[in-house]
């Protein structure tokens, strides 16, 4: 299945961290570690396109004209609580980004998400923004948080998770076609309780350690 907003990052070695983590005898320390490494190389991925401007430096032989890059504010919001997983990982790479964070849980009768949570860097309007969460499942959560940051003025907005079922992939696709989305790996379906198959269970509880 195919979708233009969507973009597979099958590195091998993020192909072989995730595949760890789908274990159910992964425990918490290993998963954070890994998603917080896989974070970061697909981080390389999300952010190839930012632009760069050529500055003039001098290296201990001589002067030369250089790329740096073109002083484009990063945000990191990741909604609460498995996106914190992914926030280390990408500030290794982009250290100066601003972290703001968005909490939404889903309502377990109806599956839809609910806002409890939101505060943003003050300037989020004119910032790169990079939502993060790792499971992109029916796509609720991940649309109502870029909802909130477009009715705050935000207009370059990507989004990056681990996991993601098609039925995520298009609800995004529905809702935000402006905004790409990067993941890991796009799974088989959702199962009747709205976990993606196959999956790797509930990112928050085996991140935090709980049930």
């Amino acid at each position: 299945m195919a979708f233009q907003n969507l973009h597979v990052v099958d590195h091998p070695l993020i192909k072989h961290k995730l595949s760890i983590m789908r274990e159910k005898e992964t425990g918490s320390k290993d998963f954070r570690q890994l998603l917080e490494e896989i974070a970061m190389l697909m981080c390389y991925e999300v952010t190839r396109d930012i632009p760069v401007v050529d500055v003039e430096i001098e290296t201990p032989v001589s002067k030369m004209i250089a790329q740096k890059v073109d002083g484009k504010k990063m945000a990191i919001i990741p909604i609460l609580r498995a996106g914190l997983g992914m926030v280390d990982g990408i500030l290794t790479l982009v250290p100066v980004a601003k972290v703001g964070h968005i909490g939404l849980y889903r309502d377990p009768d109806t599956h839809l998400p609910v806002e409890y949570y939101c505060k943003l860097p003050f300037d989020i309007e004119d910032r790169y923004i990079i939502v993060c969460d790792p499971m992109l499942a029916t796509g609720g959560s991940a649309s109502d948080a870029i909802t909130m940051l477009k009715g705050r003025g935000c207009k370059q907005i990507k989004l990056l998770c681990l996991v993601a079922a098609p039925e995520g992939v298009q609800k995004m696709l529905e809702d935000h076609p402006d905004v790409e989305v990067y993941t890991a790996a796009l799974d088989e379906k959702l199962n009747d309780h709205k976990y993606i198959v196959p999956g790797l269970g509930d990112a928050g509880d085996r991140l935090f350690g709980t049930k």
